[in-house]
């Protein structure tokens, strides 16, 4: 195959086949490139069956792109099934293996409104309140007991024949961490999915270990078919998706680990950056030159990330040319910052730029307030990215019930459409149903058409939402595609006409939006046996990341929401300290918070590609509780990189110094004083103040506070400064 037009960092990475291999990929270095390369070498160059790969990718719409690059290489339709991320992969394995379990193949996989609902249950079960708020965060103590119980959980209660208990040392631990209702809760809660034959997506990975660590026949014969592994975005895995992976290579000592430590921004929901460090590869190769950013752009990055102790070193490069500098600017108040940013995109759309190529980056999501009153003033026409998901709005999962109703005879998807459109079917009617199901052992569905031989229920909608359901199961079994499924159900159960007298007129545009992804996933998978059951299994790990309409205004977003993406124009909003680097998250986890913070920074610096804003103001921070100063991760760019706008006072930089020393003292981070080789007490010379002392070493010895004698007290960075 043609490999010309990789570098030789890309090309070294493709032909390095064998052995445990580790690319550290810098931010725009081609990574998913030398993936899609690599794979189409193995089986082009090679001969490997693509079945006998597996590559992991971090989301689903990452997956498509690489099939698809994979194919246009080859020039067929070689890519297998095995291009996907970690929570497919383990759906695919538990297909084939979790009868050992006593589960169908058709289970049901329970998103985040499925679980809230079963936690809702549960409370009502145990006499507890059930607002939002409480069931969420139980759900968060019950995944972490999940995973506190490890395989003790597995056995306890899904297994054939489990006690339903847990032993009394974790019993007594899960109450001594969360309470003294949390284990009725718990119990509740995972009775429900067993009762539904459903899976969380914490399941589906706990149940894949289990089945490799338990059945030696089934780790064989996963470990004999996978020959090359192959894993994406490695410094976001946490430690058991490094052990699925670890025991599928085993035999064949085949692993290629792709990623980059400085982009590390997840170890608060597990990322496992040490086990990434220190994963003792064969063959180390960085790949440091990027094709994304100006070469500012990048100095800047370098000038931050370098800070960090916990990285493999690289600095980033380009040919691409040095670029615009940045663009630094501090205002009055927030208002005064957000108008500022309009004033820019607008500027800058007259020169012939799309609204689609801005970006606006912000740490938390409140801070977006200010910028969208700006933008609806100015008339910008703006999305504020990652809000409710495209697969957990409302008419979608109206309309999936309805399907999963047809494929699984589903009771949550039952509960949840029974009365959509109104049935008329009141809390006595529900109570009687749910009656005659626990007497029966049938579903739901069953309990109603039950039911309605009664008089009192025999109503026509009652009938018609049975004959509805009937019809549509003996369409799809005759072969209807899922898409024309879908339409007949949206058209006979009332469902177009209810979202069609909606005021939210774009109910309807998403339910033509999604009968065109199933349309495109029937294509996708026109060559596989693909059946309802196996449509509604893989429709439930789509994720925001997977699913985005690509329309002609602004993205404004979280920093976290921005990993992975690319814009000509990044503005990075409310870059204050104690915002960003957020001064919650250093006082709970210290110098790693700092750390991750920063590794935050880096990753929006290097979303930009031709040009970079930084914007901050001053006032007071209410969810701070602090006055807003300058992030120190402005300071950290080199001097001659940026360019500052608005009217700041010097002392603003002085005052960010003093607050920064104040937050780090709070939050128990200490300082390397002598690494730049001055302590306090040295006589320094400054090109422009001339002599004096330095009176604090601060930031791991970058910056000095310098007492000079003709101008007082300074603070500045330490490479200025010449030792007397």
């Amino acid at each position: 195959m043609e490999l010309r037009g990789l570098n030789d960092k890309q090309l070294e990475a493709v032909k390095t086949t064998e052995g445990r291999v580790r690319i550290i990929a810098g931010a725009g270095s081609g990574k998913t490139r030398v993936l899609a390369y690599r794979y189409a070498y193995l089986v082009d160059e090679l001969g490997i069956d693509p079945g006998n790969i597996l590559c992991l990718t971090f989301t689903n719409k990452a997956a498509q792109e690489m099939r698809n690059r994979i194919n246009r290489l080859i020039g067929g339709d070689y890519a297998s099934d095995f291009i996907c991320t970690i929570h497919s992969f383990c759906v695919k394995f538990l297909r084939e293996e979790i009868f050992r379990l006593g589960y169908p193949k058709t289970f049901q996989i329970l998103d985040e409104e499925d679980m809230k609902a079963i936690a809702k249950e549960a409370h009502e079960e145990n006499g507890l309140e059930r607002k939002e708020s409480t069931v969420e965060r139980f759900l968060k103590t019950f995944y972490k007991s999940k995973a506190m119980a490890g395989e003790e959980y597995i056995r306890a209660f899904l297994l054939p024949g489990a006690t339903g208990s847990f032993s009394s040392e974790t019993a007594a631990l899960l109450t001594k961490t969360y309470g003294e209702n949390h284990l009725g809760l718990f119990k509740s809660t995972i009775t429900r999915e067993k009762k539904y034959l459903s899976l969380d997506f914490d399941d589906l990975i706990f149940l894949t270990i289990y089945i490799l660590d338990n059945f030696p026949e089934v780790r064989e014969k996963w470990q004999r078919k996978m020959n090359y592994v192959m894993v994406d975005e490695v410094q976001d895995c946490n430690c058991l998706d490094w052990k699925i992976y670890e025991t599928l290579c085993a035999k064949h000592g085949n692993l290629f680990l792709v990623g980059d430590p400085d982009q590390t921004i997840y170890e608060w929901r597990g990322a496992d950056l040490p086990q990434f460090l220190n994963c003792n590869p064969q063959t180390d190769i960085i790949m440091a030159q990027n094709y994304r950013s100006t070469a500012n752009i990048l100095d800047a990055a370098n000038s931050i990330i370098e800070h960090n102790d916990e990285r493999i070193k690289k600095d980033l490069y380009t040919y691409s040319g040095e670029g615009d500098k940045i663009t630094h600017f501090h205002a009055k108040d927030d208002r005064m910052e957000a108008d500022w940013t309009s004033k820019q995109i607008l500027n800058i759309t007259e020169t012939g730029a799309a609204l689609s190529d801005f970006a606006v980056l912000v740490r938390s999501s409140y801070l977006t307030r200010a910028i969208e009153q700006s933008f609806m003033r100015n008339k910008i026409s703006y999305v504020i990215w990652g809000g409710v998901r495209f697969f957990e709005r409302k008419e979608i999962k109206d309309s999936l019930s309805y399907l999963r109703l047809v494929g699984t005879d589903d009771d949550l998807a039952f509960k949840r459409i029974v009365n959509v459109p109104s049935r008329k079917l009141g809390k006595k009617a529900m109570e009687r149903i749910m009656t005659i199901s626990e007497q029966c052992g049938c579903s739901l569905f069953e309990a109603l058409r039950e039911l309605s031989t009664s008089k009192t229920y025999a109503k026509e909608p009652v009938l018609k939402f049975i004959e509805l359901i009937d019809n549509a199961r003996k369409l799809s079994e005759g072969g209807m595609t899922i898409s024309n499924l879908l339409e007949y159900l949206l058209a006979n159960s009332g469902l177009n006409e209810l979202y069609r007298n909606d005021e939210q007129e774009e109910r309807l545009e998403n339910l033509n939006e999604l009968i065109q992804s199933i349309k495109t996933y029937e294509n996708d998978h026109k060559e596989d046996d693909i059946t309802l059951e196996t449509y509604l299994q893989d429709v439930a790990l789509y994720t925001n990341a997977d699913y985005q309409k690509d329309k002609n205004f602004v993205r404004v977003m979280t920093i976290h929401q921005a990993k992975g993406l690319e814009f000509p124009y990044v503005f990075i909003a409310g870059l204050n300290e104690g915002v960003l680097p957020n001064k919650r998250s250093v006082r709970e986890r210290k110098k790693k918070a700092m750390e991750e913070e920063r590794r935050l920074m880096y990753v929006a610096v290097t979303r930009a590609e031709r040009k970079l804003f930084l914007t901050e103001s001053e006032g007071y921070s209410v969810q701070g509780g602090f006055d807003k100063l300058p992030s120190r991760f402005i300071r950290e760019i080199k001097e001659n990189l940026f360019v500052t706008e608005g009217d700041m006072d010097e002392s603003l930089w002085n005052r960010a110094c003093s607050f920064c020393r104040s937050m780090d003292a709070e939050c128990g981070l200490t300082i390397q004083v002598e690494r730049k080789g001055l302590i306090e007490g040295d006589q320094v010379e400054h090109a422009h103040f001339g002599a004096g002392i330095i009176r604090n070493v601060y930031d791991d010895g970058d910056y000095c506070e310098v007492e000079f004698f003709e101008s007082g007290l300074r603070s500045l960075k330490s490479d200025k400064l010449q030792k007397i």
